[in-house]
């Protein structure tokens, strides 16, 4: 009975998971897509000083990008990093659960961590970031690389995704400019700042208390303007943990350097296939002009491509932070077992 049970459990998981994969991998993908894109407002220059033209297509909206995904790249363009997402949550699924006591993980990199105080959520959120960051950041490459990555061929597909330097040191990840930063202040807020205001708005009942007793509509009213609010902040950290995630490490960000280990890697995807190679689906920031820091990429986001790049698919973070906000509320009203 016991392994039949066993069986049924993992079923429906999996069930579920091909499920939630087969929805979410399009939507995420062209929320990364749309975030990534550079689009600057006028004419830059390369480190030689040469006028370099218009990067990136004009793109504005989530369904625009969606669009322009499938008209471009098809059904398979659609589902770009399928495989990393796949592998990323069954491995981060596994890890949460059994290291961190989670209850619910979720897909690319989320997780709903066990109810505790908001220091040690904070600390949870950090422990699991150290663990996913490489797959948020492999994920991302995938979805917004132009070459048919082989599915089953997983070192093929990194010497793509990887420069030789992040190959040979893989740790270097975790130095990618300002993007560790991002990911940390992203935690912070969620998990210390929020949750601190949840215990204080939207308390859990006690013991002896009514689970209508601690639910107060006023503060709970509170709670979700302060959550949706919070997308002024959350946002912007999303578009440039994007932006700082696709951007590769090399040996020395010079020029010469970033050339250098370009020619070596020709070779890598000189045998695949482009999805679209008369018209690229969106433009990428220069290599040999990398963002240097977390300050250094908001600057020139601002600067290069205006402030409104900082808040591309907001509505997208809004409604996860109030279905968050109307899961709380869920849980503190919800019926004991």
């Amino acid at each position: 009975m016991e392994a039949f049970d066993t069986i049924l459990f993992l079923s429906v998981f999996l069930f579920s998971l091909a499920i939630s994969l087969l929805i979410i991998v399009p939507l995420t993908g062209a929320v990364v897509r749309l975030r990534a894109n550079y689009n600057p407002k006028g004419l830059q220059l390369d480190p030689e000083g040469n006028v370099e033209p218009h990067t990136g297509p004009i793109v504005t909206s989530f369904f625009g990008m969606l669009r322009r995904v499938k008209r471009l790249e098809g059904w398979a363009g659609l589902y770009k990093g399928l495989m990393p997402t796949l592998l990323a949550t069954a491995f981060l699924s596994v890890f949460a659960v059994m290291a961190l006591d989670a209850t619910n993980p979720s897909i690319h990199g989320r997780v709903d961590l066990p109810t505790t105080s908001p220091l040690e959520s904070m600390l949870y959120g950090l422990v699991y970031l150290i663990v996913s960051l490489p797959a948020i950041i492999i994920t991302d490459r995938a979805i917004t690389t132009p070459y048919k990555l082989p599915s089953f061929s997983p070192i093929k597909a990194l010497r793509v995704l990887l420069t030789p330097t992040e190959r040979r040191k893989p740790w270097i990840l975790y130095a990618t400019p300002g993007l560790f930063v991002a990911e940390v202040l992203h935690i912070v807020y969620v998990a210390f700042i929020l949750g601190t205001l949840r215990i204080w708005l939207v308390p859990a009942p006690g013991e002896d208390q009514s689970r209508f007793e601690t639910f107060h509509p006023v503060k709970f009213s509170i709670f979700i303007i302060i959550q949706t609010l919070s997308v002024t902040i959350m946002c912007p950290l999303e578009v440039m943990s994007t932006k700082l995630a696709i951007q590769r490490n090399h040996a020395v960000p010079e020029y010469n350097s970033v050339e250098q280990e370009a020619e070596d890697a020709i070779t890598d995807y000189a045998d695949l296939e482009e999805y679209s190679p008369d018209e690229e689906v969106i433009g990428l920031r220069s290599e040999k002009d990398p963002y240097l820091g977390f300050i250094d990429c908001f600057k020139r986001i601002v600067d290069e491509e205006g402030w409104k790049t900082l808040y591309r698919a907001w509505w997208i973070t809004m409604l996860g932070l109030i279905s968050q906000a109307l899961g709380a509320a869920a849980q503190t009203v919800a019926p004991t077992p």
